[in-house]
């Protein structure tokens, strides 16, 4: 069968150089800060990276010696409702092993530094190839999960260290009885607490036939609004103003991020047109921002990209090319070229860096030899032309 082909274009805008500040923490998909984010049920494959993180998560528990932590991958889930989780994961070599941690109080990558974080499931043998949560416990299979809205999990799969053997995971939440997240019409989920406050409206529609999508909303930056909510409509009460970063995961489409200026004079909305993963579908994420005239990624727009890692962490299956283009007046020349090409191996680089294998992926320039706007009247038209495209095959 024929893979459909996916466009990824990641666009960035030239700003003033700033002081970069240091990396304090982990990216890689092979420590707990790098954790790949699952937002939903489904089906699932990430590669391990034959290699331990930078930062041993597992040294403060003297009971999981007998586990590796060489070659690790991690996962994260936060409930959004009330129900119980289950999963099968399975490797077609060697053995896995797998680890749950739970949040107690604080961020549990930190609880995991202190030897604090609660370990609700554990299978450290080295004689399966498949492990999981299932009412029908044998061999690496353990009890459901039960969680409550809001709470974290951690989930740690662990393999025979150098190799790049695949997990492929099925991951179900199922929703108490009752819950209002189980509804398969598209949900309307009303937050607002003052009748007499301007409304913050967010909702999400298919970008071609406009009907409502169910998905996942987060939340972030905001004191009063932050948090993970699960509908097509939601609406709340304006906060004061001020930046949040939205996002929006949906079964079936691309994600979509946003940052927006919020007012508390009048009623907002916040609208996802949502594209379809399939053939010759295009996807953007941006402000994707490079210091100018240069190929380093500005520390802000890491964020960005982590969601690209994401991406390819849960699809190993998907090899791309990282094509970088650049905004220049004229003909193509030597510099532009090696500008792009220097960009798309940066986006490469984070991605290899991050535990994503270099074998998945090549880095092309294509200079301003490809622009989107030939002839751009506007900034954002320059802004549109300055852009890295990933071509998922």
């Amino acid at each position: 069968m024929i893979r459909p082909i996916l466009t990824i274009i990641l666009c960035f805008t030239n700003l003033f150089v700033i002081a970069q500040t240091e990396k304090v923490q982990s990216e890689s998909i092979a420590d707990c800060e790098g954790a790949i984010n699952v937002f939903k049920s489904g089906n699932y494959s990430i590669e391990f990276t034959g290699k331990q993180g930078y930062i041993d998560d597992l040294l403060n528990y003297p009971s999981l010696s007998a586990i590796s932590s060489k070659n690790i991958v991690w996962v994260s889930y936060i409930a959004d409702a009330d129900g119980v989780l289950t999963l099968d994961a399975k490797v077609n070599e060697n053995f896995i092993q797998m680890i749950i941690f739970q949040e107690t109080t604080s961020n549990v990558c930190v609880e995991l530094s202190n030897g604090t974080a609660e370990i609700k499931r554990i299978y450290k043998g080295v004689d399966q190839q498949v492990v999981g949560l299932d009412s029908n416990v044998a061999g690496g299979k353990l009890y459901p999960l039960s969680l409550l809205a809001g709470q974290k999990i951690m989930i740690a799969f662990t393999t025979l260290e150098k190799t790049k053997s695949t997990v492929k995971f099925d991951f179900n939440f199922h929703y108490d009885e009752g819950s209002p997240f189980s509804e398969k019409e598209p949900k309307v989920l009303d937050k607002r607490n003052d009748d007499f406050a301007p409304t913050l409206t967010i909702f999400a529609r298919d970008k071609e036939t406009n009907t409502p999508v169910i998905g996942n909303i987060i939340i972030e930056d905001s004191k009063e609004l932050s948090g993970l909510y699960r509908c097509s409509d939601l609406l709340l009460t304006a906060p004061k103003p001020s930046k949040v970063f939205v996002r929006f995961d949906a079964e079936g489409y691309f994600f979509q991020d946003k940052e927006v200026k919020l007012v508390a004079t009048s009623d907002q909305q916040i609208l996802f047109k949502l594209e379809r993963i399939g053939k010759g579908k295009s996807f953007q994420i941006e402000e994707i921002e490079f210091i100018p005239g240069t190929s380093e990624i500005m520390p802000e727009s890491e964020s960005k990209l982590r969601r690209l890692k994401d991406f390819m962490g849960l699809n190993s299956d998907i090899n791309i090319e990282i094509q970088g283009h650049v905004f220049l007046i004229g003909e193509n020349g030597f510099a532009s070229q090696k500008l792009s090409e220097g960009r798309a191996k940066r986006v490469m680089a984070y991605l290899v860096e991050n535990g994503i294998n270099k074998n998945r992926m090549t880095a092309v320039g294509y200079g301003n030899t490809k622009p989107i706007y030939p002839n751009p009247k506007f900034a954002y038209e320059e802004q549109a032309n300055r852009r890295v495209e990933i071509l998922v095959k």
